[in-house]
């Protein structure tokens, strides 16, 4: 079992023996109501296989989840068809903790997130489907009882699932689920899951002392792309510092929220992963496939609640996407490297964002993400340093031609037909 804790410099994680911790997730929102423990098996030694370590999980139904024949719910239903939250189904959490059992066994550290949006009153989920709202009085309960099965595996707590913070009830709710789970098991690091592009938090959160990192969504809406290195740098400068890291860039197939015509590519969510990694939230990074998240089957019907979006891959075809290694070997780069400490530096002299810079807190090595080729000029001289250029699509290393020229570095244009990651290391 693995046990996990945050460094001492605040920006990252580590093992209790002391070893960096490299947060790789997958997403799987929807695994306790659709996935089989057959199918829940096959899943957990492909990824394991991939490197993954961290699976990101709801504990309750997913709204937007797929269909499926399972028909096993965390709570009886009432006659108008909504959660009778007063009656808990306890062979749905047996099995959801047997899943979680499977999961550890084979290394992985499980991030539950304790209460979508659409469970809590007048946040954005609520306003489109609040018919299961959890009464407030059964919160502090549910959380206890989600402690009693849980905690024991040492998982994550992700208390909220991509919700806004609108009204003081909604706070509400979230505080007391985090400040009893935290109560309960300080053990257990504890983060919220927060709306996309949601740049702030409530002060109550923010300097309180029972959350232990922040997460923030990049998201699935074409037009703001961006916000993968705007939040990153956002939350690196928060006045209280924690790890950070995008737990939920735009998934590799998924459809243009709001239901636009087109899909993110493997490229798209590449790029989404190192200008992340390297604006500030180099703590890991979450990947999501169209068809994983949702459990999804062919034939099976998937819903247009929330953002809305095309519709998914079967599973079975989702988990073979190719953008998985990439976000593989992103952690493995960071393994390779020894990428521990990273700081964003500006120092590209281009007139773009897109291409982002890093540098370790010792100046022993610069990190460079080029999107597009072109000449990359830096305003400050690395004349001691070793310059490789990573192929990121074919994962292939190459030599760079680098210049010098009044007191820039130049860094030509490489023969690679994709994104590229240029690492320069100091010579000893």
């Amino acid at each position: 079992m693995i046990k996990i804790r945050i460094s001492e410099n605040k920006k990252q994680f580590e093992t209790e023996k002391g070893e960096r911790f490299f947060y790789l997730a997958d997403t799987v929102w929807s695994a306790f109501t659709n996935a089989t423990l057959e199918e829940w098996e096959s899943y957990l030694d492909y990824r394991k296989m991939q490197g993954f370590n961290v699976l990101q999980i709801n504990i309750l139904q997913q709204w937007d989840a797929s269909e499926t024949d399972l028909n096993i719910k965390p709570f009886n239903y009432k006659e108008d068809g909504s959660f009778n939250f007063y009656e808990r189904n306890d062979a749905y959490f047996d099995r959801a903790e047997k899943m979680i059992a499977m999961a550890v066994e084979k290394g992985f550290v499980p991030a539950l997130v304790l209460l979508w949006c659409n469970y809590v009153p007048d946040t954005w989920g609520s306003e489109i489907n609040d018919v299961n709202n959890m009464p407030f009085e059964l919160v502090e309960e549910y959380v206890k009882y989600v402690n009693e099965r849980f905690s024991k595996y040492h998982p994550i707590y992700l208390v909220s699932g991509d919700t806004d913070f609108p009204t003081k009830r909604s706070i509400e709710y979230y505080l007391l689920a985090l400040n009893t789970i935290k109560e309960l098991s300080p053990h257990c690091l504890t983060s919220l899951h927060i709306r996309g592009r949601l740049m702030e938090i409530p002060d109550d959160f923010l300097y309180s002392d029972k959350l232990d990192f922040y997460m923030f969504q990049s998201g699935h809406n074409i037009q703001f792309q961006n916000m993968s290195y705007k939040l990153a740098e956002e939350f690196s400068n928060k006045p209280v510092k924690r790890p950070s890291l995008n737990s939920e860039p735009c998934y590799e197939q998924i459809g243009y929220s709001r239901n636009l015509y087109g899909r993110f590519n493997q490229f798209d969510v590449r790029k989404a992963a190192w200008q992340s990694l390297l604006a500030g939230a180099s703590a890991g990074i979450t990947y999501g496939a169209h068809g994983i998240w949702s459990w999804h089957k062919k034939g099976k019907g998937f819903g247009l609640i929330g953002e809305a979006f095309d519709k998914p891959y079967d599973w079975k075809d989702a988990i073979k996407f190719e953008g998985a290694w990439d976000y593989s070997f992103a952690k493995k780069i960071f393994s390779l490297y020894n990428l521990n400490d990273l700081q964003p530096i500006d120092v590209v002299l281009k007139n773009t964002e897109e291409i982002r810079a890093a540098i370790s807190n010792d100046s022993s090595k610069v990190i460079i993400y080029v999107p597009v080729n072109t000449v990359v000029r830096l305003n400050r001289l690395f004349e001691n340093y070793e310059f490789t250029i990573i192929d990121l699509k074919q994962r292939r290393f190459a030599e760079a031609n680098v210049s010098f020229k009044e007191k820039h570095t130049v860094i030509d244009m490489h023969l690679f037909d994709s994104d590229v990651l240029i690492i320069g290391e100091k010579r000893l």
